[in-house]
């Protein structure tokens, strides 16, 4: 019994080993590494736009504290602000690609489309004096892109590659500060007669897809808190906000909330009489408060009303447009089929004509031809027998 029960527990402990051993995965089964070259253009990228941002906020941050510029002229301070975060945002796009040939390319045609657009382009009248500091710095990326990349690229490579960047961003210029822009890398395989399916043949192992996804990741959370205080600060100069009001009232209320906890350690007396004074000091800044925040609501509630009919017009507008092609739709069609059925008719009768006449003369050929031909030939014997009896 004793060894009955042995060979049961050692059977059960191989079953469970061998089913074990059946949900083994291997990750790296199947999957091609991606080339030596390729690992070395995504490095390239990435490093790059560490230079990409410094640079570019550093240009940016002059530009909008320079000495000649008066502090009124908000235009150029929105440009500047502008600059950082949509070239900002555009570079992210062009190098968190899944290939780094697609982002090596798209990232180059980038850089040299910012440098047309701010050189010789829409945006060359954006920054007024200080245009020349732009170009020099979007010159100064491009001429960094394309010496870093002439480094791992091939001298002839290296050339193929440079004219198709001059022919795209001759053909597909920025029109505005947004920098809106399609993918360079499509153009870049029909230029170089490569096909789209034998372009991107891998996306790299396991642990090289992990990295590229934890390095995406932490760029993005780096870059990201900056680009939203970049927009707020954007947003703020353009609404009627003061921001040295907010400042000043900052101020005013740390200095009274240190006189108010120095006081409280003293006595009830002067706590008193701090409170006064507390309420005296803002009590008309929370009733700008209140009355800004009480006009922006209104502002915002009539904006709304104004959108809402705005909205409703246009869908009756355009249900109206529906009705109407609708309609001329339903003509349109009971005329075609009209038409139709009068050409089918007209075609039916010619066609039941024709076979009217063609069964005349099938019955002719049948029954009457050789019924005359049967006529004919016993006149003539009739005849030729009355010549032989004569």
């Amino acid at each position: 019994m004793k060894v009955l029960l042995r060979l049961t527990v050692m059977s059960m402990l191989a079953l469970f080993t061998t089913a074990c051993s059946l949900l083994e995965v291997k990750l790296e089964s199947g999957i091609e590494p991606l080339p030596q070259e390729q690992l070395n253009m995504r490095v390239f990228s990435r490093d790059f736009s560490s230079s990409f941002y410094s640079q570019v906020e550093l240009a940016a941050d002059e530009i909008a504290s320079f000495e000649g510029v008066e502090s009124q002229d908000i235009y150029l301070k929105s440009n500047a602000l502008m600059w950082k975060i949509y070239s900002e945002q555009a570079l992210q796009r062009t190098i968190f690609q899944t290939s780094p040939v697609a982002a090596m390319v798209d990232t180059w045609a980038f850089t040299a489309q910012m440098t047309a657009f701010y050189e010789d382009g829409a945006g060359k009248r954006l920054f007024g004096s200080q245009q020349r500091r732009v170009v020099e710095v979007s010159q100064a990326l491009q001429s960094e892109f394309e010496s870093t990349a002439k480094g791992f690229l091939k001298p002839g490579e290296f050339k193929k590659n440079r004219e198709f960047i001059e022919q795209y961003v001759a053909e597909n210029p920025l029109t505005e500060m947004t920098f809106s822009r399609k993918s360079a890398f499509n153009d870049w395989l029909k230029f170089r007669e490569i096909n789209e399916f034998e372009a991107v043949t891998t996306f790299g192992s396991v642990p090289e897809v992990m990295s590229d996804i934890s390095e995406r990741m932490a760029m993005i959370s780096a870059q990201m808190p900056k680009i939203l205080g970049w927009k707020a600060e954007l947003y703020a100069m353009h609404s009627n906000i003061n921001a040295e009001e907010i400042q000043k009232t900052l101020e005013h209320i740390s200095v009274t909330s240190a006189k108010f906890q120095e006081l409280m350690a003293q006595s009830p007396e002067m706590m008193q009489a701090l409170a006064v004074d507390m309420r005296r000091e803002l009590s008309p800044l929370l009733q700008q408060l209140s009355d800004s925040t009480d006009s922006k609501l209104a502002q915002l509630s009539k904006e709304r009303q104004a959108l809402e009919l705005m909205v409703k017009s246009e869908r009756m507008a355009l249900e109206q447009m529906v009705a109407r092609e609708r309609v001329a739709a339903a003509a349109n069609l009971d005329e075609l089929s009209k038409h139709t059925v009068e050409v089918v008719f007209q075609e039916l009768t010619k066609t039941l004509k024709s076979l009217i006449l063609y069964f005349v003369l099938f019955l002719f050929v049948v029954f009457f031809a050789p019924l005359g031909l049967g006529v004919w030939l016993g006149k003539r014997m009739e005849v030729k027998k009355t010549q032989k009896a004569h």
